[in-house]
């Protein structure tokens, strides 16, 4: 398997487990930012759909969904959606700057499109963002 159908897999995997843990950010967001997790839960839909073609050109099957996703932690209220939100972003980023390694042309620049989106969405969650989205600096300081 070659690093650009590694990298799209794992993001294939990533973008899956995102439109799941934003059916469970939309159930528990308060009204005020609904909006925000629904065209997140949309842009994902969007990005993992893509990304099953793209494994497809690469010459890949498609990794399916998983029934189910283990949550970082409990998320019964508001507060804890919104954080289950930027954990999501944050995952996203991290295998979308693998792909931007990985890949090459046309990919390359679709990966990096949506490291940024990921990083953007992330920093509104949040309420701020971070220098390098993606990088594994990021993670080890949270």
């Amino acid at each position: 398997m070659s690093d650009a159908l590694a990298a799209a897999q794992a993001a294939l995997a990533a973008e899956h487990a995102a439109v799941y843990g934003y059916g469970v950010v939309g159930g528990r967001v308060g009204e005020a930012r609904r909006a925000e997790a629904v065209a997140a839960y949309d842009a994902h839909r969007a990005r993992r759909d893509a990304l099953e073609r793209t494994v497809r050109d690469l010459g890949g099957k498609p990794l399916a969904a998983q029934a189910a996703y283990a949550l970082p932690f409990a998320v019964p209220d508001t507060a804890a959606a919104v954080r289950l939100a930027a954990v999501l972003e944050d995952r996203v980023a991290g295998v979308y700057s693998d792909l931007v390694r990985a890949a090459r042309g046309p990919l390359r620049h679709d990966a990096a499109a949506a490291l940024r989106e990921a990083a953007v969405r992330s920093a509104r969650w949040r309420g701020g963002g971070v220098a390098f989205p993606g990088l594994a600096e990021r993670a080890a300081a949270q």
